[in-house]
């Protein structure tokens, strides 16, 4: 195996490239007759669609969350992010040696964005 690139169903394809692209985020590749897109930052790719069979979209099918693992600049990147979109949490350092936040993106997908740190003791 060599990546995963998660494709999340929305029902509003321009706009939910337009709330990636506030995160940072580009469009690497959009079909409009597709209704379709790849949003790319880093080596972070995320694919949008409309769902099959032009089902409505009242929330979003997936039940987990998408974390974002950064090598450094969580606390950067919260800042940043911060007034951008809706939050779950702040920055945490949790006791498993993660500092993190999370926040939904415009369709309610969780995203969170985190980083190693030290486990103090």
């Amino acid at each position: 195996m060599k990546a995963i690139r998660p494709m999340l169903w929305t029902g509003q394809v321009r706009e939910t490239i337009n709330f990636y692209e506030q995160l940072g985020f580009t469009c690497a590749a959009y079909s409009e007759s597709w209704h379709w897109a790849a949003l790319q930052r880093d080596e972070v790719e995320i694919m949008v669609c409309l769902p099959p069979d032009s089902e409505a979209m009242k929330q979003p099918a997936f039940t987990g969350s998408l974390y974002i693992l950064l090598d450094e600049g969580v606390d950067q990147l919260w800042e940043v992010l911060k007034t951008k979109a809706n939050i779950c949490y702040a920055p945490e350092t949790f006791a498993y040696g993660m500092r993190e936040f999370a926040l939904y993106d415009n369709n309610g997908y969780l995203l969170q964005f985190g980083q190693e740190v030290i486990a103090v003791d």
